[in-house]
């Protein structure tokens, strides 16, 4: 049936090509072929039928695993205006038998992919050597001038362009062999066996649709007994196969074909615009530029369309391509910028159109849980990316965030939390969802672990903890327990627990370890989950830690050790606060621990300035008693490095200790006159730390302490002791101005 030769019909196309689709359709409807084949795994054969359902709608790819070992998988993505997906649908049509064959999966997924290019450097690209012969520096550009702007169902033989392809393939194959891909070899010996085999039921009266670089190799005289020896003792394993949905984005990659396409939006627009393509293109943009509130109108489209087609006859194009068409947008429509073009170029040329797949596609159980789940609580999966507020005092917001904490268990990241723009109270989450292609496979590798998402994070956790060696991942795992509503997976999780941090001495690990358990408290308070279990161990944790934690710190650490325990002293000072209100004697305990450090001169002058600084936060170090620490720790006897480490622990960025050296003059001058009084070589060695903690104040903070200084010591008003104050301020606390501001305070947490 091919022209000029006797044989079956092949067509020979470039995946994802919507001119190869239109010229694929023609020429089927041309040669009327009693049989399809088409390149792809053969296991897809049994579910080509749901590709004639309603609920399929492309992009979709046929998904292949290995049985044993979900995570090793391939995908053959399949778009509207891929050639593979009209063939495939004309057949359909027609009641005209299709089949797959290509090399079975269970051979692919048996033994890791060869390396491409090993014989001569890197693998050719076809369609890069023939644009660079035809004196195009753009394969893209070339590939639109020769096939999609010319290719359709009007030419007189719409087998021609194919010819000419194949014959161009050919003496690219007579050049460089394999092209550097060894393995399309063995895959052709396979498609020429399924050829014979269509041959003797079809006599040469079928058609084959594949990759143009195949088709020379297919046309090639070969025995039976060559393309066995190909394919004798190739690696088998077990496979199972489904249809999954796919997005435009995700065929902008190198996919089961080997092939991407840069511009998926725009191929998908060529293909389903039967005529004007430009004149329709240009009006989707104006309308995405004007739904994002700029100003296009019917003149800027009308002036674009002129621009495009200009361009294009300059150029010797035949039609105005995508370039052209985005050099007019960013010229009318844009005024030049590229920040709307980024838009368009994100939202049209790409896309984010996800496919649907049929109920009756095959999925392992634990997918259709799933999928009842998201419809129940209407939270579709979408390929844009978007946030998700929620609340969870509302019943549905709840379910919709254990839903995603016990995904993220099971490790499929369909959403990731983010923070919040409406608020930091306990209430309120905020998630980031994208539901990208290869969280299917991620969902049947966790179909291991259960049928339901509930049983399966249950039993994902429960395996987690029992393989767990550190303390650090026990309770970062009895948080996420917590925050996904796994009652049941607690009690192993908390045996655990208890079991590492009785036998854990280091007082590091347990320093870090609290934090997380003090979150998990509440949020099991937040979420109404029974947590008493898990407060006992806290409290045992933070009383291991007020007894371990000062002679830690005073064992000789160096600079790293006591900045890491300085992390550790900030976490457990949270966590005490929150675990207080059901032990208030722990909060006198670790502000006794604190005491101890803040005045003991074997501990790191960063640790001492911590700790004096959460006592004064706390109110439990009177205002005279910080100065007087602080004069000690700057005093002439005392190390300018420590003394720097001190400042950095005390006032150090992010702390709100700028804010403080603000309002309290007498600090700032003590820092100011040990400043002035470090040596010229001390102060370069100390210059680093300075540099550290006061570089990242807020502007305005670095601005009002320079006027202060700038003021000098004559023109500041040091108090002299009690009942004086700095310039500006009143010596006490005024209660009647502090006491105005209360309610409003109230109004504000509560609407958090």
């Amino acid at each position: 049936m091919s022209p000029g030769a006797a044989g079956p019909l092949l067509l020979g196309v470039r995946h994802h090509g919507p001119g190869s689709a239109r010229a694929v359709r023609a020429a089927l409807d041309r040669a009327q072929p009693r049989a399809v084949l088409i390149e792809g795994p053969p296991e897809g054969d049994a579910l080509l039928a749901l590709a004639a359902e309603p609920g399929m709608r492309p992009p979709v790819a046929l998904l292949a695993h290995a049985a044993d070992d979900p995570g090793r998988a391939a995908f053959w993505p399949l778009a509207g205006f891929s050639p593979e997906w009209v063939a495939i649908r004309w057949a359909q049509a027609r009641d005209v038998p299709v089949r797959f064959i290509d090399l079975p999966a269970a051979h692919t997924l048996a033994a890791p992919e060869e390396e491409e290019g090993d014989a001569g450097g890197l693998p050719v690209d076809p369609l890069a050597v023939l644009a660079e012969t035809a004196g195009y520096e753009d394969p893209e550009r070339w590939w639109e001038d020769v096939v999609e702007h010319r290719a359709g169902g009007g030419a007189a033989d719409p087998s021609a362009a194919f010819e000419a392809l194949a014959e161009a393939m050919g003496a690219l194959r007579e050049t460089y062999g394999d092209g550097g891909r060894p393995r399309d070899l063995v895959r052709e010996a396979h498609m020429r066996q399924r050829m014979r085999a269509a041959r003797r039921e079809f006599g040469d009266d079928y058609a084959v649709v594949c990759g143009a670089w195949h088709v020379p190799a297919l046309r090639a005289r070969t025995t039976v007994a060559a393309d066995r020896a190909l394919l004798a003792g190739l690696p088998r394993t077990k496979v199972e196969t489904t249809w999954v949905p796919w997005t435009h984005r995700r065929l902008a990659r190198a996919g089961g074909y080997g092939a991407g396409i840069t511009s998926p939006g725009w191929y998908a627009h060529l293909f389903a615009s039967r005529d004007r393509p430009v004149e329709r293109w240009l009006t989707k943009v104006a309308g995405l530029l004007r739904e994002e509130d700029r100003q296009v109108s019917p003149a800027h489209v009308i002036e674009a369309v002129r621009l495009a087609e200009t361009l294009a006859a300059v150029r010797g194009r035949p039609v105005a391509g995508l370039g052209e068409t985005l050099e007019a947008v960013r010229a009318v429509m844009c005024d030049g910028s590229d920040v709307p073009l980024a838009l368009v170029e994100d939202r049209l040329v790409v896309g984010d159109v996800l496919g649907e797949v049929p109920d009756a596609a095959p999925a392992v159980p634990l997918q259709r849980d799933l999928t009842r789940r998201q419809r129940s609580l209407r939270l579709k999966a979408e390929a844009r990316q978007r946030e998700l507020e929620l609340d969870l005092r509302k019943e549905s917001d709840a379910a919709k965030s254990l839903l995603l904490h016990r995904l993220r268990m099971l490790g499929i990241d369909w959403g990731v939390p983010t923070a919040s723009r409406g608020g930091t109270g306990t209430f309120r989450e905020t998630w980031r969802l994208c539901w990208e292609p290869e969280l299917s496979v991620r969902v049947a590798e966790a179909g291991i672990w259960g049928t339901t998402v509930p049983a399966a994070a249950t039993a994902k956790a429960e395996a987690d903890a029992a393989g767990a060696t550190e303390l650090g991942e026990v309770t970062a795992l009895a948080e996420r327990c917590l925050l996904a509503g796994l009652s049941e997976a607690l009690p192993a999780v908390l045996r655990v627990l208890a079991d590492l941090a009785a036998l854990d001495t280091d007082v590091a690990r347990l320093a870090k370890a609290l934090p997380a358990l003090a979150r998990s408290l509440r949020y099991g308070d937040v979420r109404g989950t029974d947590s008493a279990a898990l407060g006992t161990v806290a409290a045992g944790l933070a009383e291991r830690i007020c007894v371990a934690l000062p002679p830690a710190c005073a064992a000789g650490l160096d600079a790293d050790g006591a900045a890491e325990l300085r992390g550790h002293l900030d976490g457990v000072h949270g966590a005490v606060a929150l675990l207080a209100d059901a032990d208030e004697g722990l909060r006198e305990r670790w502000s006794a621990v604190l005491r101890t450090l803040a005045g003991r001169e074997t501990v790191p002058g960063l640790i001492r300035g911590r700790s004096v600084r959460l006592l004064l936060d706390d109110g439990r170090l009177p205002a005279g008693e910080t100065a007087r620490l602080m004069g000690l720790a700057l005093s002439p006897a005392a190390s300018p490095a420590d003394a720097a480490g001190w400042i950095e622990g005390f006032a150090g960025g992010g702390s709100g200790g700028g804010t403080l050296l603000v309002h309290d003059e007498r600090l700032l001058g003590l820092i100011d006159a040990w400043l002035t009084a470090v040596p010229e070589r001390a102060f370069i060695d100390v210059l680093p730390l300075l540099r550290r903690t006061f570089g990242a104040y807020e502007p305005g903070v670095k601005r009002s302490l320079g006027e202060l200084v700038r003021r000098g010591p004559g023109a500041r008003r040091r108090p002299a002791g009690p009942g004086t104050a700095p310039e500006g301020f009143a010596p006490d606390l005024d209660p009647a101005r502090a006491d105005a501001v209360t309610e409003v305070v109230r109004l504000l947490l509560t609407a958090a």
